[in-house]
């Protein structure tokens, strides 16, 4: 016997914030759509739901199909659930973002409704008046994504955004530093960077090897790595 609800049916949808560090500044992944509504707007990856799929693999599903961009579910964090009613001018739409950072730019292609598909300057993107206008409400959701990936930068929390930025090679502090001020926007200072980040210890830990300095002038720099629960 089908179940009647005096409640009206939704959709839900997933967006993926994928942030990557080139020439020193953040960039978000990005496409163009290729269909309405917002057809030609820049919007993040993502799609809707399947009936019988989990959250997370819809997100790393609709990644990999709208940009070819393939990450393990394990790499995402959830950032937060939209539902602003008239956030889709379609449907009744839920939306759940998802962050995830790579150490660096990598090669996207478009497909599905994608037509095409981009690394963008996140502080392009968040302009207070762009040139051009992101889809849906995909702007706050970009903004809570970077404000979500300090917060868990600074905190250490979780590990896997750090790991994400890092790649999980081995660096030295003054690369973990560029990480940093990459992703909050403004310079650190390389002294006090370095005191907290050996004070906490709760991070990274010296792997006992040294890398010359770049043009082989300074002395060599200690390398570090994240530690093992990262």
């Amino acid at each position: 016997m089908a179940y009647e609800s005096e409640y009206p049916p939704f959709y839900v949808t997933v967006d993926i914030v994928v942030l990557a560090i080139r020439d020193g500044r953040l960039h978000a992944l990005m496409i163009r759509r290729g269909g309405e509504p917002y057809a030609g707007a820049w919007a993040l990856p993502g799609g809707f739901v399947g009936l019988d799929e989990d959250l997370r693999d819809a997100a790393e599903r609709e990644l990999e199909e709208e940009t070819g961009v393939r990450i393990g579910t394990e790499t995402l964090t959830q950032v937060h659930t939209y539902g602003t009613p008239d956030r889709d001018p379609r449907h009744r739409v839920v939306s759940v973002a998802w962050l995830a950072a790579f150490p660096e730019t990598v090669e996207v292609t478009a497909g599905t409704d994608a037509a095409h598909a981009e690394w963008r300057p996140v502080d392009e993107l968040l302009v207070d008046d762009p040139g051009d206008r992101l889809a849906f409400d995909h702007a706050g959701i970009v903004r809570d994504a970077v404000e979500a990936a300090q917060e868990r930068l600074m905190n250490a929390e979780p590990p896997l955004l750090a790991a994400g930025f890092t790649g999980g090679r081995e660096f030295s502090l003054s690369q973990l530093r560029s990480v940093y001020e990459a992703v909050l926007g403004h310079e650190l200072d390389p002294g006090n960077f370095q005191r907290k980040v050996k004070a906490t210890q709760r991070l990274v830990e010296p792997t006992g090897r040294r890398e010359p300095a770049p043009g082989g002038r300074g002395r060599p720099a200690e390398m570090f790595r994240l530690k093992p629960r990262a």
